[in-house]
């Protein structure tokens, strides 16, 4: 008997980062990790199960700025480029290592990974990696979300209906020019949800959309199940409650499955413990240290102690006991939920993606696994969202209340004292917007390009990413300089347009640098009548 459901939710994202200009770029090796650790891996996966006949399901929200690099053909050859230096850095390892079996054995894992990427990137998929989710989406087997289009934190835009209005149509517009299709289910960045959020959705049409648990238990009304049934909201939005305890489980840095002794330590990397004559070739060319990849040792319990050196088989192991304590715990739970509701329960379990293969170098192995160990169960069934919103499922009402998924439960990482100024900059360029879509509302030619190259400075700007860096001090100069290089981009935009000026050669550079939303009609930040 079928106690339930679980779904599984992966949210893929990174911020945009481009820059031409360079012929590398420090922040671009985000984007090549998370291609080789998790997004690559986890089309493997899915091929894999498959090919076995193993019956998964899961759900993957994607962000526009991840599809655009997804697609760009300048980052596409970076990517190919960057491979075939970390396989030529996994020959040297194999060599260098060649006296220690261990440590030689790991060191030719990794250059048989980077290997196995650029032959799935290059010739497998043809550098297009969209169509292969897309495969998945149109066997049923995968559901494809769509998130913000900078992935900004709405709650801090509420005052600004015009913003919020063209993050989610700058979000649709590339998701439908990728996947030719409108998407059903909107992530909510960081699952940041404020009152009255829904009408917005609903106004385009989206079905359902992923809340906190605390955004449902303290709505107005609040959700009376809790959160294993759905909830709908005043303006007829779906809303999915995520689960703390399934999400903890896996996300948890002290308690988390990721944090056991024999799994691979993240930290631990040759980048920061070799010598740099030696390494210098292969990290960025101004001698900062960076993460490489090759990583030897296990986390094993101490952080300054002595590391124990890395066992993929004790970590394989290791992988399907989680997985499987996993599937019990959602099993037991959703057991005692079912007969008290008297009806089949849902956990909803969201994460970001790159949990599972980049933070998580075994992340992907345990998701398998989960699918995996899953069909010998008939109390539990893995669902992705789409499934639910066709049965269309009994509903609770509910009106959520503002929240997000941060440790704190509301806005702490994204408005603080590190970033606190940037809100000051980014509200008036949004009012500067607003102003110029009405002041100009039938312009054509280069003024309309020059004014869509505004609205996409104004978005970027919104970008949650670089004040979350800031707070968490990683690459936070970086971060600091893209939302001051969006102010002055609109700025000086602004300023042309007003003085009937406009420099062609400058314009033309920018689109060409920061070429996201190549569709964006600047007239979406016209306020609504």
């Amino acid at each position: 008997m079928i106690n339930g459901s679980t779904a599984i939710v992966l949210n893929a994202h990174l911020p945009f980062v481009r820059q031409p200009d360079y012929c590398s770029f420090i922040e671009e090796r985000w984007l090549f990790e998370a291609l080789s650790e998790t997004y690559l891996p986890l089309l493997r996966m899915f091929s894999h199960l498959d090919a076995d006949h193993v019956p998964w399901k899961l759900t993957m929200a994607f962000s526009p700025t991840l599809l655009t690099m997804f697609s760009d053909e300048l980052i596409q050859s970076r990517y190919i480029a960057w491979l075939n230096k970390q396989i030529e850095l996994g020959k040297k390892e194999q060599e260098r290592t060649q006296h220690t079996t261990e440590l030689h054995n790991l060191a030719v894992m990794y250059t048989e990974l980077y290997e196995r990427a650029l032959d799935d990137f290059a010739v497998l998929y043809g550098k297009n990696i969209i169509s292969a989710f897309d495969y998945y989406y149109k066997k049923g087997r995968l559901e494809l979300m769509v998130g913000a289009a900078t992935g900004a934190f709405l709650p801090l835009y509420k005052q600004y209906q015009s913003a919020i209005n063209a993050q989610v149509e700058a979000a649709i517009q590339v998701f439908r020019s990728v996947f030719s299709m409108i998407p059903n289910g909107f992530w909510v960045p960081h699952l940041g949800w404020y009152p009255e959020l829904d009408k917005v959705l609903s106004s385009y049409s989206f079905d359902y959309t992923i809340v906190t648990a605390r955004s449902g238990l303290t709505g107005k009304p609040p959700a009376r199940f809790t959160t294993y049934i759905p909830g709908k909201t005043k303006h007829g939005l779906i809303t999915f409650f995520r689960d703390i305890e399934a999400t903890d489980s896996v996300w948890s840095e002290k308690t988390g499955y990721p944090s056991d002794y024999v799994y691979r330590d993240f930290y631990k990397d040759i980048g920061f413990d070799l010598p740099l004559d030696y390494i210098e070739p292969f990290i960025d060319t101004n001698q900062v240290r960076t993460f490489t990849g090759f990583k030897y040792y296990a986390i094993t319990g101490q952080d300054d102690g002595e590391k124990q050196i890395y066992v993929p088989e004790k970590a394989k192991a290791k992988v399907i006991e989680h997985a499987e304590n996993f599937l019990y715990n959602q099993n037991r739970k959703l057991r005692k939920a079912s007969e008290i509701l008297q009806k089949p329960a849902l956990i909803v379990a969201p994460f970001d993606a790159e949990l599972f293969g980049h933070w998580w170098f075994e992340g992907i192995d345990w998701l398998e696994a989960l699918f995996r160990s899953a069909q010998t169960t008939t109390e539990l069934g893995f669902v992705n969202l789409n499934d639910v919103i066709k049965k269309k499922p009994e509903t609770q009402e509910c009106n959520p209340e503002y929240a997000s998924w941060s440790a704190e439960g509301y806005a702490e990482p994204w408005l603080n004292k590190t970033n606190d100024w940037i809100y000051r900059h980014v509200y008036k360029l949004i009012e500067r917007m607003v102003e110029l879509s009405e002041r100009f509302p039938d312009e054509h030619a280069l003024r309309e390009r020059v004014l869509n190259q505004a609205a996409r400075e104004v978005l970027l700007a919104m970008a949650a990413d670089w004040p979350f860096l800031m707070y968490t001090g990683k690459s936070a100069s970086f971060a600091r300089k893209q939302i001051e290089d969006a102010v002055m981009n609109f700025s000086h935009i602004y300023e042309m347009i007003c003085a009937n000026t406009v420099g062609t050669e400058w314009v033309t550079r920018l689109e060409r640098k920061n070429n996201i939303f190549p569709e964006i009609n600047y007239r979406i930040f016209q306020r609504k009548r």
